[in-house]
């Protein structure tokens, strides 16, 4: 028997709700929890009919689409810079902006209980232990936790890859220039072909002074999802620590940082988990703390036993980290592989008819194991802004250039998150074809 059809729920469309929302005063904290509750009896409904499909099409996807607030018309495949925001969240946002304003002894009575509810939350999200996160505000803080943390002499030295972030890079390069270090570039393919040709290029690079290994999970260049968990074997058998630039990893992949295996992890939710910006994640393996100081500081750096001691900040905008809980809450009403498979299966759609564009070159591998969400290309004779500009103006697209010209990797870049359809993938390919037909 097949299931039944879920209820209808009423929802205001995307215009109505920033409309309503804007009332701010008008809106008590009952308001906002009912708000909340309805999206979630919607998310639940359809879970019950999809009960066994891991990658629903069609409905499903277009009805999660509908708990998004980007405003109409928008199609956001640039959330590898920053995502939309789930209805839920803003929410949640609100409600906590709303408790600092009216009533700031919850900021350093109650508040602090739900920030260590949302550590608990984020903890089991990624795979960790609650004494192994940190909140933070973004990706670069947390690689400079580690670059600046971590005991190293002139002439010690550190491997990363040729296609780093600057949030990843450029603590290392000062560190270098005051401390007498050295940094390594390690070239990876275009994308590199299998696992052992990445791991291999790092193992072949070690010397007797590396100490530690700095690595995008997911390049932001290329659009690799590097094979980290094979990376943090051999490093450790070497004895090496690992850490990890995972921007785009939460909310994107199904993470389990203990099977992993990676020392210290640093991402941005604002990206593809959808929390407001100002909330990040910093992930500390136990074994790896001690090795580890902090670099900004009141009481409390000294605790030992937990990453706490690296978010020892003092007063923060709580609103943010309790908005990054909601966030966690919301993806799991989903669940992390489903989210997964159907950001990786618009991916390969992308992917298998970019192809067939004379002149396509993708700077992604098309092998799911070492790519995600993210999908770089370029197309011979065209420039790549060109693309960017003419998807935008026709479609409302957003997508975005990466790279370099000088060092071969100039392109375009795609973020394909669950609430994008195959219909908008085509019009986008669509756009490109048209751009590429121009070429002279």
């Amino acid at each position: 028997m097949s299931a039944p059809e879920p209820q209808q729920t009423s929802f205001l469309s995307r215009r109505d709700f920033v409309k309503y929302m804007m009332a701010g005063s008008a809106l008590s904290v009952a308001a906002l929890d009912k708000l909340n509750a309805g999206i979630y009896q919607s998310i639940t409904e359809l879970d019950r009919k999809y009960l066994r499909d891991l990658a629903p099409d069609g409905r499903y996807w277009d009805s999660i689409r509908d708990k998004f607030m980007f405003q109409d018309g928008l199609i956001m495949m640039n959330n590898g810079t920053v995502g939309p925001m789930p209805k839920p969240v803003f929410n949640t946002l609100i409600k906590a902006f709303k408790v600092q304003a009216t009533h700031p002894v919850d900021v350093y009575t109650s508040l602090p209980m739900q920030e260590e509810e949302v550590r608990g939350k984020v903890a089991a999200f990624i795979g960790a232990s609650e004494d192994e996160v940190a909140i933070v505000r973004n990706t670069t803080e947390g690689m400079n936790f580690v670059a600046h943390g971590l005991d190293m002499e002139a002439g010690d030295e550190v491997l990363m890859s040729s296609m780093e972030h600057p949030g990843g890079t450029h603590p290392w390069k000062i560190k270098e220039k005051r401390y007498g270090i050295k940094v390594t570039e390690v070239p990876i393919g275009l994308p590199p072909q299998s696992v052992d040709e990445f791991v291999g290029a790092f193992e072949r690079a070690i010397t007797p002074r590396t100490r530690i290994i700095s690595v995008s999970h997911t390049v932001f260049i290329s659009g690799l999802m590097a094979p980290l968990k094979e990376l943090c074997t051999m490093a450790h058998e070497k004895g090496l620590l690992v850490v990890a630039d995972g921007a785009h990893g939460i909310g994107m992949l199904d993470l389990n940082m203990h099977d992993l295996g990676v020392d210290f992890y640093a991402t941005s939710p604002y990206k593809w988990l959808g929390a407001p910006t100002g909330a990040g994640v910093f992930y500390v393996r136990k074994e790896a703390q001690d090795k580890l100081w902090p670099t900004i500081c009141t009481s409390g750096w000294d605790n030992p036993g937990s990453a706490r001691k690296f978010e020892t900040l003092s007063q923060r905008a709580v609103a943010l980290i309790i908005a990054l809980g909601e966030a966690v809450d919301f993806q799991n009403y989903i669940g992390k592989t489903r989210i997964e498979k159907r950001v990786k299966s618009l991916a390969g759609y992308f992917k298998q008819e970019l192809k067939s564009i004379q002149g396509a070159r993708l700077h992604t591998s098309e092998d799911p194991y070492l790519s995600g969400g993210l999908t770089a290309f370029s197309i011979e004779g065209v420039e790549p802004l060109d693309i960017v500009e003419y998807v935008r103006q026709k479609y409302n697209i957003v997508i975005r250039t990466v790279g370099s010209k000088q060092k071969g990797t100039y392109g375009v870049r795609v973020s394909t998150h669950m609430y994008i359809n195959h219909m908008e993938v085509d019009m986008l390919l669509e756009g490109i074809r048209q751009v590429a037909d121009r070429r002279t």
